[in-house]
């Protein structure tokens, strides 16, 4: 009984979660501005839910307790994507892409340094 009840709350929280930004995109989307959409509150939010998928990867914790993140990011890089669509400035998006990729890669390549280190 237990283990259903948590595979009903992982499954429906993930359910949640996958249609938690679609109101606010198509929303976005129906009236072709991203007027009223705050930039450093939606970049704040990714990188936020960034830094906690990079902790959760690196501690190396089962997929099912943070899968949600990864839905809940492609939504916010869609919403960041419209933005800068409908303020006429896309190529403002490659320095935050950037940023991100690079915050990823570096963070992957600490935990590589010290996993080669603890190695020796």
């Amino acid at each position: 009984m237990t283990s259903e009840l948590l595979g009903f709350c992982n499954w429906s929280t993930l359910g949640v979660c996958a249609a938690l930004k679609l109101p606010q995109i198509s929303a976005l989307l129906a009236a072709r501005s991203a007027r009223g959409l705050s930039l450093p509150s939606l970049l704040l939010e990714l990188a936020g839910f960034l830094v906690f998928l990079r902790y959760q990867c690196y501690y190396e914790y089962p997929l099912l307790t943070y899968l949600e993140y990864p839905i809940l990011i492609a939504q916010d890089v869609i919403l960041l994507l419209c933005v800068f669509h409908f303020s006429g400035n896309v190529y403002r998006a490659v320095p935050y892409i950037a940023l991100f990729v690079t915050s990823w890669f570096l963070l992957t390549l600490q935990k590589w340094v010290i996993d080669l280190a603890m190695q020796e």
